[in-house]
């Protein structure tokens, strides 16, 4: 099977789906991570788990959840400092579906 390979431009189109600014070493960095996680789930596609029963977790896992408590809640200005665009006190995003 080939290896997996991502170009330069796919990681930078995640990061922008991220909002994240990425320089281009770490272009260059995360294209070679990336590559290789997917490259490894090639890998595991390989195997047979026809023996396997289906799941949905390999673990035995419970609901552990904290006790629900108020807490100071962050000013609407740090909530806003990191983002892109705003418009007063509210986040300001391109629109997701056309009306």
């Amino acid at each position: 099977m080939a290896k997996a390979t991502l170009t330069a431009d796919d990681v930078r189109a995640i990061a922008d789906l991220a909002r994240l600014e990425l320089s281009e070493d770490d272009v260059a960095r995360y294209q070679r991570q990336l590559s290789d996680i997917l490259d490894y789930f090639q890998k595991l596609e390989e195997l047979d788990t026809s023996h396997i029963d289906p799941t949905s977790s390999v673990l035995p896992l419970a609901n552990v959840m904290r006790a629900d408590e108020a807490r100071p809640a962050l000013s609407v200005e740090d909530a806003l400092a990191n983002a892109p665009d705003s418009d007063g006190e509210q986040f300001r995003v391109r629109a997701v579906l056309d009306s």
